[in-house]
């Protein structure tokens, strides 16, 4: 771990981690909602005709939905959709999504939640979602966690992951620099933005893709699920504060 921190402070040039800040992802870290939303956005995508996989919806998990549209309609048409596209496409998969049920909570994400506060730590969700269904699930399943003033999600930014401007507003809402904060994601895209963010980033790999993945998107800490942070935050707490 130690060697990890040395790491993270030789690249950014910072001179020591103080962390009072978690920057948490929603889909894949707090919800096991990846499988749905790839078939959604598969299930809409080849409505138009357009070849895609479900697979590769992992890979851009983290985008807006207007990002990911364009990035489909650049691929198959060499342009950007229609604001009308976008938001026909857009509903569709949210029906989509919406039909397939709710998502369950990620095992070991409540338990995580609890040594962040435990340890004095402030929760931010910063998700690139705009799923309402999940949203509103929050103060149900994880409760007194997060507040209107720690949550920025996709309505709040003009630049979705892989973009740092998520995590820099995170950090902007709960006043701490980079260096005091940690980004907990599950996404490739999402690791790269905390990253580019200059925040110490641990990847949970949630999801079907190979941790090299992760790594090569620029994760200092791999870990295999929501359970294993939340046994072992303390000790990385402790040896990032040390």
């Amino acid at each position: 771990m130690q060697n990890k921190k040395s790491t993270y402070l030789a690249k950014t040039g910072f001179t020591r981690i103080d962390l009072r800040a978690v920057l948490i992802d929603m889909d894949g870290v707090l919800y096991d909602s990846m499988p749905y939303h790839a078939a959604a956005w598969y299930e809409a995508i080849a409505s138009l005709g357009i070849p895609c996989t479900r697979e590769e919806f992992f890979m851009y998990e983290g985008r807006t939905g207007a990002s990911t549209i364009d990035l489909i309609f650049n691929r198959e048409y060499g342009r950007d959709a229609t604001d009308a596209e976008k938001e026909s496409i857009y509903r569709h998969k949210t029906e989509l999504f919406s039909a397939k049920g709710v998502a369950r909570p990620m095992p070991g994400a409540a338990d995580f939640l609890h040594e962040v506060k435990a340890h004095g730590l402030t929760p931010v969700l910063v998700t690139g979602s705009g799923q309402q269904s999940l949203l509103g699930k929050l103060n149900c399943d994880y409760p007194d966690i997060f507040s209107p003033q720690t949550m920025v999600t996709a309505f709040d930014v003009k630049y979705g992951k892989p973009h740092p401007e998520p995590y820099l507003m995170g950090l902007k809402k709960t006043g701490v620099e980079a260096w005091q904060a940690l980004v907990v994601e599950n996404a490739p895209l999402g690791v790269e933005a905390g990253t580019a963010a200059r925040i110490f980033t641990v990847a949970v790999n949630t999801g079907p893709l190979a941790d090299k993945v992760l790594l090569d998107a620029g994760a200092d800490i791999l870990l295999p699920d929501m359970t294993t942070l939340a046994a072992d935050f303390d000790t990385i707490y402790r040896n990032l504060n040390h």
